[in-house]
């Protein structure tokens, strides 16, 4: 699979996020085809972040958080195996900024790393092709 886009703006995706409480996530999965990117990269097909929103309403969205921070520390993985410097997301990076670093724009910072490390897998899986 080809990737076209490999320079999403992560910081402006968390910050965006995090202004409409998820919902940007839930329309910007399917639509912007990060799900089937998703899906290409780790090999497997992920839950839908639909599902993963959903349950998290009565979990006061600690059931998406985790779901996550699990891909997250998926992409990591898969950086390190493909051998692409980091830093990289990770559980604790997405889980952490998400909560204790809540009212310091974690979540921007969080998203941020994620979609640099998602990026950097991307370009170097465009260069194997």
């Amino acid at each position: 699979m080809r990737f076209k886009h490999t320079n999403r703006p992560g910081f402006r995706f968390g910050f965006i996020d995090f202004c409409t409480a998820g919902l940007f996530f839930l329309f910007y999965m399917p639509l912007g085809g990060l799900q089937d990117e998703l899906d290409a990269i780790l090999g497997r097909r992920t839950q839908r972040y639909w599902v993963a929103y959903l349950l998290g309403i009565p979990t006061l969205f600690i059931y998406t958080l985790v779901w996550m921070a699990n891909i997250a520390e998926e992409l990591k993985a898969k950086a390190i195996d493909l051998g692409i410097e980091g830093p990289f997301t990770s559980w604790w990076h997405m889980f952490g900024w998400n909560t204790f670093g809540v009212f310091l724009m974690g979540p921007a910072v969080a998203t941020w790393r994620f979609f640099d490390t998602l990026n950097k897998i991307e370009q170097k899986l465009n260069h194997e092709d």
